[in-house]
């Protein structure tokens, strides 16, 4: 009796790995995923190149995220470099990107920006440069990124300066996830690459998680 309850449970076992097998072949619901941390807010700014660039420029794309300012002589040239070999890594990948928002938009000027970018040889299609209103670049640093204390913002606008080595990861659908990255730390920076390889295997949804979007307007 004992045996044939061992072979009739067997069977069910198999029965039930078969089923799950077949619901979850092709999808990415069986892998372990990266927590969502935050979410992309609406946003608008403008790029190197003087274009409008939003929230939607996004959609679709595993983007990495990062604060900085031109004439950094600290802590910038060193969390670029590194980015440079996140963006050599990734450079050919259709769906991703690096956004780079400047912290100093009284000196980053579109222009400026351009200058810059043009000084790190790098396309400005996979990773572009952005300058804006300084408490809507410093809002969303906040609320959406993760990468600066909220209650900074409790601060008058013109006394704060977002000074951060710290990278966010953003997904096909405008999560953020994972964690906040050290962008000075080796052992973090291939992290974050294994991370990007990871949510450039998930499919996205084709709209941002808040349902704003439905589609890409490009």
């Amino acid at each position: 009796m004992n045996r044939k309850l061992l072979i009739y449970l067997g069977f069910f076992a198999v029965l039930v790995a078969g089923f799950y097998f077949f619901l979850f072949r092709g999808t990415d619901s069986w892998k372990k995923k990266l927590s969502v941390i935050s979410y992309v807010k609406p946003f608008r700014f403008t790029t190197q190149d003087g274009l409008p660039f939003t929230d939607r420029d996004m959609l679709g794309k595993v983007s990495v995220v990062e604060y900085f300012f031109t004439t950094c002589k600290g802590i910038c040239p060193k969390m670029n470099n590194n980015m440079k070999t996140v963006y050599e890594a990734f450079k050919n990948e259709p769906d991703f990107m690096i956004v780079a928002y400047t912290c100093d938009p009284a000196t980053d000027s579109a222009a400026r920006l351009k200058v810059y970018a043009d000084s790190m040889k790098i396309d400005t299609h996979k990773w572009t440069l952005l300058t804006g209103r300084k408490d809507s670049l410093y809002q969303l640093a906040r609320s959406a990124y993760l990468l600066d204390d909220p209650k900074n913002n409790f601060e008058k606008i013109e006394d704060q300066f977002i000074h951060t080595q710290f990278f966010a990861l953003v997904d096909k659908n405008g999560k953020v996830r994972g964690q906040v990255y050290d962008g000075l730390k080796a052992e973090e920076l291939e992290r974050l690459k294994r991370d990007i390889r990871s949510l450039l295997s998930e499919k996205g949804s084709g709209n941002f998680v808040n349902g704003i979007f439905t589609n890409n307007p490009k």
